[in-house]
C-alpha cells in the first residue's frame, strides 16, 4: 500500500480525490455547464472563492482529470479541458443527482438536468460522455440533433419559465 493513502480500498482512494464538494462542482460544471475559463467556473452557484478554486482546478490536473492550454480566442486566458478520467464521472454523476433529487428538497428548476439523466440511462450517458469527447478531446461524437448539454439547459430553462409564469398568475 502507498503510504500516502489511508487505504487501498477503492472508495476511500475516491474519496481523498472529491472529499470536499468543490472538485465534484468544478466538474459538474464543467460537464452540464460546459464552462471551461477560470472566470466563468468561479461564478459557480454555489460562491466558490478563487483560491479554492484554483487550488481545485491544481489539484484536478495533477490527478490527470483535467488539461490547462492558453486559450487561442485571449492570450491572457487558460482553457481548462475534460480527461477520460473525468468524462467516465458522468454515469456517476448521473446516480448522485437521481439519488439526490429522490431523497433530499430539490427545486424542480435545479433537479430536472438530473431526472431526465435518470430516465436516459446508460445510452443518455454514453452519447453524453461521446459529445464530451468531441468538445474535450477532439474526438468525433458522430450524433445528430440538439446534444445532450443544449436538451438538459432547454429543458431547465422551460422549467425556469412554467415557475415564472406560474407566479404572475393572478389567485382566484
Amino acid at each position: 500500500m502507498n503510504e500516502a493513502h489511508r487505504s487501498a480500498c477503492p472508495i476511500n482512494l475516491s474519496l481523498e480525490v472529491f472529499g470536499d464538494k468543490w472538485s465534484l462542482l468544478v466538474l459538474r460544471d464543467m460537464i452540464f455547464g460546459g464552462k471551461r475559463h477560470f472566470r466563468e467556473l468561479l461564478r459557480s452557484e454555489e460562491g466558490i472563492s478563487s483560491n479554492i478554486l484554483a487550488d481545485r482546478l491544481k489539484t484536478l490536473m495533477e490527478l490527470g482529470m483535467l488539461t490547462r492550454a492558453d486559450d487561442p480566442t485571449h492570450k491572457q486566458k487558460a482553457i481548462y479541458s475534460l480527461t477520460e478520467m473525468s468524462i467516465s464521472l458522468v454515469p456517476i454523476l448521473a446516480h448522485l443527482g437521481a439519488w439526490g433529487s429522490k431523497w433530499l428538497p430539490v427545486s424542480p428548476e435545479l433537479s430536472i438536468r438530473a431526472i431526465l439523466m435518470e430516465e436516459g440511462g446508460p445510452a443518455l450517458w454514453e452519447r453524453f460522455m461521446a459529445e464530451l469527447r468531441e468538445e474535450h478531446l477532439g474526438k468525433p461524437a458522430g450524433t445528430a440533433g440538439p446534444s445532450v448539454r443544449e436538451t438538459l439547459q432547454a429543458a431547465y430553462e422551460a422549467k425556469v419559465a412554467n415557475r415564472q409564469k406560474a407566479e404572475r398568475l393572478p389567485l382566484d
